[in-house]
């Protein structure tokens, strides 16, 4: 388990009271206005914010006012300055409010209400220590304080009186609640569909009545395993009371609300971003795609932190945007631009850990690493049983909903994949291709793309004879992101020999990859590469890309990213076309595409692309003999990219470089006549010298 990043800002988790107790010197009156201004936030709360625990949280406001009421009254009555003896019950008075202004925030919490609910009692436990502590700080007022004026000593002992009697207990219709939720896990435990009636009804007591509504209380409790996962505690009990209540709200969200609400329609689509932010500047610059972890470099350039990382991973110690040397690996989390990313996506009705499959990894909007119960197991199966049904005999717009439902369950949760692969969903979702409707078809593309991730997925698409069906979609899906996503199975597919093999059978599959490499948006040639690189690793597909133009597309793109992110997956490419003569005989042929590998060596800053490059030529010295070696070594530049590379390149292109290295020498050395010195390239001589001496 690895720490929290140094710097991330922690929110605060539910029920969690973090109390300041104010410095022992402060002043009387100093100490006096926070308290007023604390006591008239607690007593500003209406009871109908919160839809549990409502006679507790009436309660608590009331005897918040009527202590507002003593202070203002001992402020304005006061002739001199308080007593120094007066600090020890403001200060716990100041403590207790802080402690009530949190729980009575933590009732009324958007998002919040069922664990609200499931934890009544405590929450009721804690209100009651609060009042309690209010009463005893009262008591501890010296008598000249309380006294200042005859409607402040009334006051005083009208908030003591109250807040000693105070019963504070869950409402009856709270407790009934809560017992038909333990009656409904239970059901699920048994795999038998509760009532329809028996859960709206707890619904309804906590004020979820919309489909948005049940999505904001999923991402609140996956908050919540998240938290739990910082801290080390994946394995306890509330987290899989956690999971099993997510589960819960998951089923309810599937099979109870018929429509997704305005608020939350088409929840997969980009948020729209506020007229007074560039939209460029909350996405990364690597990936182009928005931030949902930002994190900023030693040169003062944003990120998001899975790309950087994977930027650094690869080798690369240079900022993609400025090419400065990264003076540290150090990543700072950028608070400020997180925040206002997490309000633009909440305003448009997007939570952020739906945002990114990334951030978190549990339940339902993670992997399966927290523990699931059979009660969250049974209500999953459910779920996705009534989602499989949808797909074969719902109408449009319930298809529209249930496609939704799979992509953004099987996006997030390996729990989930499993589900749906045990429930046969991927023959329905691959009929669904053929519907005319976008947004079924690019759901259902986007659900078979999570579902390829699992082996069983992978599967049950092939066996379904999926694969021309996911061409197609490449090649006339009804949005770009479809056609995207399609490449993307086609990408997980080919990490199976045999199924990269059936893939090359189709005589439009990589011509159609070809295409998107020349034609394509940024994330969809990146998409054509990596699945043409897995196809490539069956021999059969070689050929076969080489006469769909693969070389001469690639060529193109290297000259237009020499030193962006697609020129290292585009010499790795290259790399493993060279691997067969006939691969090796298009590149050579593809004019001036030597020259630009040779300058991508020396001006790339990425390893694995210079490990690449150095591999593709070392092959076509292999497969195209002296003529080759002899181009190579004229080549100004290259022996002194070498030579850095055995000095400071990983063992791997250490050993690469070196085997290059005797080749081109062994050439020059057999080609002399024996009577004159080894000709030196003039371009490696100096360097050459240098690593002699």
């Amino acid at each position: 388990m690895q720490p929290p990043p140094r710097n991330q800002p922690k929110r605060r988790r539910l029920l969690a009271l973090p109390a300041v107790c104010p410095c022992e010197g402060i002043a009387p009156e100093p100490l006096l206005a926070s308290l007023l201004s604390l006591a008239a936030d607690v007593a500003s709360r209406r009871a109908s914010d919160a839809p549990v625990l409502r006679r507790a949280v009436r309660q608590a406001v009331r005897l918040a006012g009527l202590l507002l009421a003593f202070l203002e009254e001992v402020r304005d009555a006061a002739t001199s300055t308080l007593p120094f003896s007066a600090v020890l019950g403001l200060t716990e008075l100041h403590v207790a409010m802080q402690k009530m202004r949190f729980l009575l925030t933590d009732c009324a919490r958007r998002g919040a209400r069922l664990w609200v609910l499931v934890n009544a009692r405590q929450i009721a436990s804690e209100l009651r220590l609060c009042l309690g502590s209010v009463a005893a700080a009262m008591d501890v007022l010296p008598r000249s304080v309380v006294d200042v004026s005859v409607e402040a000593g009334e006051l005083g002992r009208l908030v003591a009186d109250q807040a000693w009697r105070a019963v504070v207990r869950p409402d009856a219709a709270d407790e009934l609640a809560l017992r038909s939720v333990r009656s409904i896990m239970d059901q699920f435990r048994k795999g038998v569909a509760p009532d329809a009636e028996d859960v709206v009804r707890v619904l309804r007591r906590i004020g979820v009545q919309t489909w948005s509504q049940c999505s904001e209380e999923v991402a609140f409790l996956d908050g919540e395993l998240a938290a739990r996962s910082d801290d080390g505690d994946e394995n306890s009990s509330e987290v899989v009371l956690i999971n099993g209540l997510m589960a819960f709200l998951v089923y309810c969200r599937v099979v109870l609300f018929d429509r997704i609400d305005s608020k939350q329609a088409d929840a997969v689509r980009p948020a729209t971003c506020p007229d007074w932010i560039r939209p460029e500047a909350l996405q990364c610059p690597i990936t182009l795609e928005l931030m949902t972890d930002p994190v900023t470099v030693s040169t003062g350039q944003t990120y998001d932190r899975a790309s950087i990382s994977r930027w650094m991973k690869a080798g690369c110690r240079t900022c993609p945007v400025t090419g400065e040397r990264l003076r540290t690996a150090d990543l700072v989390p950028n608070a400020a631009l997180c925040g206002i990313i997490e309000a633009m996506l909440l305003s448009n009705g997007v939570s952020l850990p739906e945002a990114s499959s990334t951030r978190h990894h549990h339940g339902d909007v993670g992997g399966s690493a927290a523990p699931f119960s059979a009660a969250a197991a049974g209500a999953a199966r459910l779920a996705v049983a009534h989602i499989v049904a949808q797909f074969s005999t719902g109408s449009t717009e319930e298809r529209r909903k249930a496609t939704c439902e799979a992509r953004k369950l099987s996006k997030h949760s390996l729990f989930y994949r499993a589900r749906f692969v045990e429930a046969n969903a991927v023959p329905w979702l691959l009929c669904l291709l053929s519907i005319m409707d976008a947004s079924v078809q690019d759901n259902a593309v986007a659900s078979l793309l999570s579902l390829s991730k699992h082996p069983g997925g992978r599967e049950a698409l092939v066996e379904a004879g999926g694969i021309g069906l996911v061409v197609d979609v490449v090649n006339v899906g009804a949005k770009a992101e479809t056609q995207q996503n399609a490449v993307a199975i086609l990408f997980y597919l080919s990490s199976n020999a045999e199924y990269a093999e059936e893939i090359g059978r189709f005589p439009e599959a990589i011509p159609t990859l070809v295409r998107l490499i020349r034609e394509g948006a940024q994330r969809g040639r990146k998409n054509a590469m990596v699945s043409l690189y897995g196809l490539l690793q069956s021999p059969s597909n070689h050929a076969k890309a080489v006469a769909a133009g693969a070389v001469a597309a690639l060529a193109g793109l290297l000259s237009s990213d020499r030193d962006g992110d697609l020129a290292s997956d585009t010499v790795s490419v290259l790399a493993r076309i060279a691997e067969q003569p006939a691969g090796a005989l298009a590149v050579l042929s593809s004019a001036g595409l030597v020259a630009r590998l040779v300058e991508f060596l020396a001006a790339s800053a990425s390893r694995s692309g210079k490990d690449h490059c150095v591999g593709l030529l070392v092959l076509l010295c292999r497969h195209g003999g002296e003529k080759v070696v002899a181009l190579l070594g004229g080549m100004r530049g290259l022996m002194g990219s070498l030579h850095s590379l055995v000095a400071d390149g990983s063992p791997t292109t250490s050993k690469k470089a070196r085997s290059l290295i005797n080749v081109i020498h062994r050439h020059f050395e057999m080609s002399r006549p024996s009577s004159l010195p080894a000709p030196v390239p003039d371009a490696g001589r100096e360097r050459i010298v240098r690593v002699v001496q």
